[in-house]
C-alpha cells in the first residue's frame, strides 16, 4: 500500500538567489604529500578577502572543496612570483614548504614562465624553488634558533631540549623557526594521543606567544626520521614542508641524524639536507600534483 500526492507544478515558484555582487572564481586543487591546497592564480584584493573570509567553508571536508589550506599566487616586483598561504581557519602563515612545492609544480604546468629556477616572495623571506625534475626542491633558507626569533618566551641561543609543562607531563622542546614556529620533540612511538591531544594542547602553550607547528619524531637512522605533525590552524595534516625541515634541524642539533635524512610523512617521504652550519640553507624536496580545477562562487 503507498499514497500517492498530485502535485501541481505551475503553481511552484523558483526562489532566485541574488548573484549580482557574487563572482566565480577559477581554483586548482594541488598536494605534496597529502598536505593538500585550493590553489587561486592573482586574485584580486577583493577576491583574496572574501576567500580568506570564507577559507574555513572552501577548507571543510564534508561540505567544502576540502583543503588543509589556500595559496594565492601571483607575481612580484621583487620576485618572480609570490605566495600567500592562509590556514583552514582563516589564519595566515608564514611559511608553507609544501605549498611552495605545489606552487612550483602549479606554475610548470601552466608554463607561467620558461626556467627552471624561480625566486618565490613569502610573507617570511624570498625562497627559491627548483623545477628541473620530477620532484619540487626548495631553498628554504638558514633555519632560525635563537628564542626571540622563533618566537619563544626564552631570550636563549638555540633552544634545546627546553622543558614545556602541562599539567603534569614535561616535553622537552627544541624549537626552530623555518619562517614559522616549530617545536619538535622526540619520542619512542608516534601515538595518537601525542598528536591528537599534547600536540592540540602544545601549540597554543603560553611559551609559543604566536602559538607553534608540534612535530613528534621518531629516528630510525642517522638518515631516516618518521614525523607526525599538528599544524597551527589547521590541525594535524598528512605533511608539513616545513615541519620535516625544522624536524631535521633539530634531530642534527641533537645528534641524532646526520646532513640529510628521509622524513616519512603520513601522505609520502620527502627528503631534507641540512649540513649544521646556522648560516646555510635547509633544502626540502618532494612531489606535488594537481588533482583537479574548478570554479567557487563568492
Amino acid at each position: 500500500m503507498y499514497f500517492e500526492q498530485k502535485v501541481n507544478y505551475r503553481s511552484c515558484k523558483a526562489t532566485r538567489i541574488p548573484m549580482k555582487n557574487q563572482r566565480l572564481i577559477h581554483f586548482t586543487k594541488m598536494e605534496g604529500c597529502g598536505n593538500d591546497f585550493i590553489v587561486v592564480f592573482n586574485p584580486s584584493a577583493g577576491a583574496a578577502n572574501a576567500l580568506i573570509r570564507k577559507a574555513p567553508s572552501l577548507c571543510d571536508r564534508r561540505t567544502g572543496i576540502g583543503a588543509d589550506g589556500l595559496v594565492f599566487v601571483g607575481y612580484s616586483s621583487m620576485c618572480d612570483f609570490s605566495m600567500r598561504i592562509i590556514n583552514a581557519d582563516g589564519s595566515e602563515a608564514e611559511m608553507c614548504g609544501n605549498g611552495l612545492r605545489c606552487l612550483g609544480r602549479y606554475i610548470r604546468q601552466n608554463k607561467l614562465i620558461d626556467q627552471d629556477l624561480i625566486a618565490v616572495a613569502t610573507k617570511a623571506a624570498p625562497v627559491g624553488v627548483e623545477m628541473a625534475n620530477e620532484y619540487i626542491r626548495v631553498n628554504m633558507n638558514a633555519p632560525r634558533l635563537s628564542g626571540s626569533e622563533i618566537p619563544v618566551e626564552k631570550d636563549a641561543d638555540p633552544i634545546i631540549n627546553e622543558p614545556v609543562t602541562i599539567d603534569d607531563r614535561e616535553f622537552l622542546v627544541t624549537a626552530v623557526s623555518m619562517g614559522n614556529p616549530h617545536a619538535v620533540i622526540f619520542a619512542h612511538e608516534l601515538t595518537d594521543d601525542l598528536v591528537l591531544n599534547w600536540g592540540r594542547r602544545l601549540e597554543s602553550h603560553p611559551f609559543f606567544p604566536r602559538r607553534t607547528n608540534v612535530e613528534f619524531v621518531k629516528v630510525h637512522s642517522p638518515h631516516e626520521i618518521s614525523m607526525r605533525v599538528f599544524e597551527r590552524g589547521v590541525g594535524e595534516t598528512m605533511a608539513c614542508g616545513t615541519g620535516a625541515c625544522a624536524s631535521v634541524v633539530a634531530a642534527v642539533l641533537n645528534e641524532k641524524v646526520h646532513d640529510f635524512a628521509t622524513v616519512h610523512l603520513r601522505g609520502g617521504d620527502v627528503t631534507v639536507n641540512w649540513d649544521g652550519d646556522r648560516e646555510q640553507p635547509v633544502f626540502l624536496a618532494g612531489p606535488a600534483r594537481q588533482v583537479f580545477t574548478g570554479t567557487v562562487r563568492i
